[in-house]
């Protein structure tokens, strides 16, 4: 099985299944990995699914869309590599990706 690792800023490491097709929000939702809310609904309008993608795979998930980049940039800690989880789609290429949880969600 193909799996995605989210690490809470304290260093508790979560890995859970990847299922193809759902966003990186709805994996971390439906597994009760804490610190991602997804309030909007993966609809990029809000920004409580910040996700700072390793360095390693940002190459991977690709670049924030203009409308993704408006909200995460209202974070605090929002640095290069900062995405919405709603906006990154789980497939194949993904497996074991690591993405690390910012201290605060917005």
């Amino acid at each position: 099985m193909s799996t995605v690792t989210f690490v809470e800023h304290d260093g508790t490491v979560h890995d859970v299944d990847l299922v193809e097709g759902e966003s990186l929000m709805e994996i971390a939702t439906s597994n009760g990995v804490p610190g991602i809310d997804g309030d909007c609904g993966g609809e990029s309008a809000c920004g409580t699914c910040h996700v700072i993608v390793d360095a390693d795979w940002i190459g991977v998930t690709g670049t924030r869309s203009d409308e993704e980049s408006q909200m995460v940039e209202m974070s605090p800690e929002c640095v290069p590599n900062s995405r919405l989880a709603c906006q990154v789609r789980a497939q194949a290429k993904l497996d074991g990706i690591l993405v690390h949880l910012p201290e605060y969600q917005m």
